[in-house]
């Protein structure tokens, strides 16, 4: 599978291969579904707790007495029947919403979403990624306007900067604009990947993902595992 790979002025300049074992792969809407499910439990941070009437404060005693007062009968502040009382079945802490998924679905699932995106031109290589002002932020949205401009389908949407390594530059010029992401090559996930239209890529990020994902990687940890 060959694409155009361009500059950052926006010119076509060479034809890059994708390996066909990630970027051509049939896709399978129930594998990704289930993977991102698992991604976003295994992200959800738990912050809601309410009390049960034992964890509430007061209630020591009765509110009043058991007869001859014309009222109903209580035992405590405390129950979910008094206002400021313990909640019943609210939120807790100790929910749990992870969900183990194994490797080889994860990749799967991985593959089909760079896949679709390629049939669908939204991925765009370039020969090459650099600031020549370091961190700028005003730098990287007027690289971005340029090649919206010159590609034409490469258009409105999100935006996510696939690197092949860590670039300090490009981090502290990403991070103030809302609708580009930035991520390593080592670290794509299914649900990043759904979440922005557009992936933005150097060619030497397609190595980075095929010798982290492909097929040989896969063999030489599970020759670690079998030797461990």
């Amino acid at each position: 599978m060959k694409v155009a790979a361009y500059n950052q002025e926006g010119k076509e300049v060479s034809q890059t291969l994708l390996p066909k074992e990630i970027f051509d792969v049939k896709m399978s809407p129930d594998l990704v579904h289930q993977v991102v499910v698992a991604q976003m439990g295994n992200r959800r941070r738990i912050i809601a707790n309410t009390k049960t009437k034992d964890e509430v404060r007061g209630g020591g005693r009765k509110p009043w007495k058991q007869k001859h007062t014309g009222r109903a009968r209580h035992g405590s502040i405390r129950s979910p029947l008094w206002r400021k009382g313990g909640i019943i079945f609210g939120p807790r802490k100790e929910e749990v919403y992870k969900q183990k998924i194994n490797k080889k679905m994860g990749r799967k699932s991985l593959f089909m979403v760079l896949s679709s995106k390629v049939k669908d031109n939204e991925i765009l290589v370039l020969e090459d990624l650099n600031l020549e002002k370091k961190g700028k932020t005003k730098t990287l949205v007027a690289l971005i306007e340029n090649l919206k401009s010159k590609i034409e389908n490469f258009k409105k949407g999100k935006i996510l900067i696939v690197l092949p390594q860590k670039d300090e530059a490009l981090t502290r010029a990403a991070r103030n604009i809302s609708d580009i992401g930035l991520v390593e090559a080592r670290n794509l996930n299914t649900l990043d990947l759904l979440n922005y239209k557009y992936l933005l890529m150097p060619k030497e990020t397609i190595k980075v993902i095929k010798e982290t994902f492909g097929e040989k990687s896969k063999t030489q940890n599970e020759e670690v595992e079998i030797k461990s």
